[in-house]
């Protein structure tokens, strides 16, 4: 009986997998499948929040950022020390969540006490603070950043290192990916999932019914930055080898965050990975057959899906297959 709590991941490990699968095996299609994972997982992180309150945070960039300069940090400070082997990596990944969850408690402390649009505005300034503080104060490098491509050569040898930044980075966000998919669905079947959907139906109502909404907020709010902190450690300092401010804070991913989970679906287990496959593949092809023109031509065509299927897709497609044996899986 437990286990079919857990049947809704067959399906979204299957995908994953298979994902995989193809980037191992089929020559030249590594590096797409990674880009396909590394938007699923941060769709998958960003849904935590977003799906599951309805609050939009602008500024979660930051927390990928931080989570970014953890991995460089630690890579930066310890390559030297030969006994901590792989450790590095690890402690690379610790730090960069941990940083991520410091920033979102304390933003999270003060702005989620604001409601709604509120909320989102409190959040814009979140990321260029951060990004400007940075490189003002000369923090982490300032404006020239963290390089860590010798770090890692001199720690693990070249061949180890490529290894490193190609395919352990990526594996690393399929792996990521995998365990948000896994919180998230313990958070649905959980106190906390009907406290947050509770709010995110009639915040004022679950107040009245004694839920308490800022203590429940500020734990998917924390949880969410928390994974975008390892995403960030994993898909851009390990895999790119440097850590830019102007890169690593760049607002676009919060945009494109924002796009997966209201593609896929706001609030429900599958959608962003759909969302995020049918992202990645519209980009990237649109990018190899339209150079220069591809977000002219994706962003009507993200809109106009967004529009015609207001619940996103995988939120239309359980509604078909309510009451029959898919019900299930189909979260």
């Amino acid at each position: 009986m437990k286990l079919r709590r857990y049947y809704p991941l067959i399906p979204i490990y299957l995908l994953y997998l298979t994902l995989f699968l193809i980037g191992f095996h089929v020559r030249g299609l590594w590096q797409p499948m990674a880009l396909l994972a590394f938007y699923a997982a941060l769709g998958q992180a960003f849904n935590i929040f977003l799906g599951m309150t309805g609050y939009v945070d602008f500024g979660y960039v930051a927390f990928l950022g931080l989570g970014s300069y953890g991995m460089a940090l630690a890579v930066s400070s310890l390559y030297r020390v030969e006994w901590l082997g792989g450790g590095i990596i690890v402690i690379g990944l610790l730090l960069g969540l941990a940083m991520a969850a410091l920033l979102s408690t304390a933003v999270g402390g003060i702005a989620l006490r604001l409601r709604g649009a509120y909320f989102a505005i409190a959040t814009i300034g979140v990321n260029e603070g951060f990004k400007y503080l940075v490189t003002g104060a000369r923090l982490w490098g300032g404006s020239e950043g963290i390089i860590i491509s010798g770090d890692l050569r001199e720690a693990f040898g070249v061949e180890v290192a490529n290894s490193l930044a190609t395919f352990w980075a990526d594996t690393l966000l399929f792996i990521i990916a995998a365990l948000a998919a896994l919180v998230t669905l313990h958070y649905m079947q959980s106190k906390i999932g009907y406290a947050l959907t509770a709010l995110r139906e009639d915040e004022e109502a679950a107040r009245v019914m004694g839920v308490n909404t800022t203590k429940y907020k500020i734990i998917a709010f924390i949880t969410s930055a928390a994974f975008a902190g390892l995403i960030g450690a994993s898909g851009w300092a390990l895999k790119m080898t440097y850590v830019f401010p102007e890169d690593v804070f760049e607002i676009t991913y919060t945009v494109e965050a924002i796009v997966i989970v209201l593609l896929g679906g706001a609030g429900t287990l599958l959608g962003p990975l759909v969302g995020g496959i049918i992202y990645g593949v519209l980009k990237y092809w649109l990018a190899v057959l339209a150079p220069g023109l591809q977000l002219l031509i994706l962003a009507p065509i993200i809109l106009l899906i967004i529009v015609a299927l207001p619940q996103g897709i995988i939120g239309v497609l359980k509604e078909r297959v309510r009451g029959t044996a898919l019900e299930r899986v189909i979260v």
